[in-house]
């Protein structure tokens, strides 16, 4: 029977890949000491409040979160569909930026003592790439006023991608922008609350309100304006249930 830590394996690599004997893959003792539909649909609000803090203005953050969600759904020990060189919440390739030459992300982590598979270190060579590296596309992120233009330069400088599917890229970035980016409402009275959350168990954002129960640890979490909680610590019913 498989470990339950060995299924949180199985379950943050991306759905469906073939892990071959040779890939570098992330190991048991490289998973967070606890997994959760919390902690995981929360890495897209880290990653937004990370780029904002190094400079960046909240349409820029979304543009670079958009891209990530469609690349990895920000999980910093994903692998690609199918068994591909894709590797972290950016898929960087086996055999290139992830691990080889004095510039890749595992290069970058052992030089600081620090575990390549980590959501904060991989965040940091983002911005190591962007900002110390160079050619990575950061003056064309910086200019971006617009969030497809903002998508568009992480996608074609940073990511380089062969499939873009941008309108994906394109989506998640507004849905960024709506969630994190902390925008007052205008008019008077309190609207109701409308910010989504991220289902790393559906691989979709989900209405508040929701209520999902996580294929990582088993329990039952609602969307509450914009952050998973506990389900049963939410007065407000549930406006659709997700069982497993």
């Amino acid at each position: 029977m498989m470990s339950p830590r060995l299924f949180l394996l199985a379950a943050l690599v991306l759905t469906g890949c073939m892990i071959g004997e040779d890939q570098d893959l992330p190991t048991d003792d490289d998973l967070p000491p606890l997994v959760s539909e919390a902690n995981l649909g929360n890495n897209a609000r880290t990653a937004f409040n990370y780029f904002v803090a190094k400079g960046l203005t909240k349409v820029q953050a979304a543009g670079v979160v958009g891209n990530l969600m469609q690349e990895s759904s920000v999980r910093p020990t994903a692998v690609e569909y199918g068994g591909g060189p894709g590797r972290g919440i950016a898929q960087w390739s086996v055999g290139g930026r992830f691990n080889t030459g004095s510039r890749s992300l595992t290069a970058y982590a052992n030089a600081r003592g620090l575990n390549k598979w980590a959501l904060q270190t991989q965040l940091d060579f983002i911005w190591y790439e962007l900002a110390t590296v160079g050619g990575y596309g950061l003056p064309d992120l910086r200019a971006a006023t617009t969030l497809d233009a903002a998508v568009t330069a992480f996608q074609n400088k940073y990511e380089i991608c062969g499939t873009c599917a941008k309108a994906k890229r394109m989506e998640y970035a507004r849905q960024a922008l709506a969630d994190f980016g902390g925008s007052a409402p205008t008019g008077g009275g309190t609207p109701a609350p409308t910010a989504s959350c991220y289902s790393g168990t559906l691989e979709r954002t989900m209405p508040h309100n929701a209520c999902v129960e996580s294929k990582f640890d088993g329990l039952w979490y609602q969307c509450a304006n914009g952050s998973w909680v506990d389900r049963y610590s939410n007065p407000e019913a549930c406006n659709g249930e997700y069982p497993l």
